[in-house]
């Protein structure tokens, strides 16, 4: 997925230590985009693809079916998150964690290679949905079994029909601009950098963006002490309020 800006620096900005230490440079075709390391520390996953990246750029592998291995890493896991087993549940947010860094790559590969495209930024998101959907329905199924009480299924359910509103809500959204003659393509949208500029921003950001781009990791550390459920009622309401700050402009447009 396209995703190259970097916000301006918030109040608990950090650089991390390894900021400073570099791979090879990688740079597209034409120049015009070099695989920079992370300015910041939040998300944790942009820190992963940056040195996944360059390995996977020097395979004969596609932005597309990086997103495809980004999609079975991503679905597996919420298999694993259906068996309602601590262990497997650990093993699944591990998988999630894959899912989420891949999903960073590609859209990395995609201009490093010149191979973005329209096609592959749908592709891209409708893999963001499935995996999210099946993650909640697979979570929920789980601690279904796990505890006997069919309402956690329900948050599951609940939270995955969020996801999926939303993700309505993003292709019609994408259908009427389209038909404007100044929309821009989406690879010039992601590398348009777009930077929080009060505490409004910061909340609207924080909340689409680095909550997102980083649920992975929120999700292994309560694998870890086996409390993964408590996400279920926190996203059935949370998905609800994902899709209707969706429909304002000001919380479109962001990038990690």
């Amino acid at each position: 997925m396209p995703r190259t800006e970097q916000p301006s620096k918030p109040p608990f900005y950090i650089v991390p230590t390894w900021k400073h230490m570099t791979v090879a440079n990688l740079s597209s075709p034409d120049g015009s985009y070099t695989l920079q390391p992370p300015g910041q520390l939040f998300p944790l996953t942009r820190h992963l693809s940056f040195w996944l990246t360059p390995i996977i750029y020097r395979l004969p592998i596609s932005p597309n079916q990086v997103t495809t291995f980004s999609m079975v890493a991503g679905l597996a896991g919420a298999w694993c998150f259906s068996l309602g087993d601590p262990f497997w549940d650990i093993m699944g947010a591990l998988l999630l964690v894959a899912c989420y860094t891949l999903d960073n790559c590609d859209g990395e590969i995609a201009r490093l290679k010149d191979m973005s495209s329209e096609w592959g930024a749908h592709f891209d998101d409708m893999v963001d949905w499935l995996v999210d959907s099946a993650f909640f329905i697979g979570l929920g199924y789980g601690t279904w079994q796990a505890t006997v009480d069919i309402y956690w299924f329900w948050f599951g359910l609940a939270a995955a029909a969020g996801a999926t509103i939303d993700y309505s809500i993003d292709l019609i959204m994408y259908a009427r601009a389209k038909k404007s003659p100044e929309q821009k393509s989406r690879q010039e949208e992601a590398t348009h950098v777009r930077k929080p500029k009060d505490l409004v921003d910061w909340l609207i950001y924080i909340f689409h963006k680095l909550s997102r781009a980083d649920f992975c990791v929120i999700v292994l550390g309560l694998a870890v002490f086996h409390v993964s459920w408590v996400l279920l009622p926190l996203a059935a309401i949370g998905a609800q309020a994902y899709w209707i700050t969706d429909l304002f402009q000001k919380a479109r447009g962001w990038h990690t």
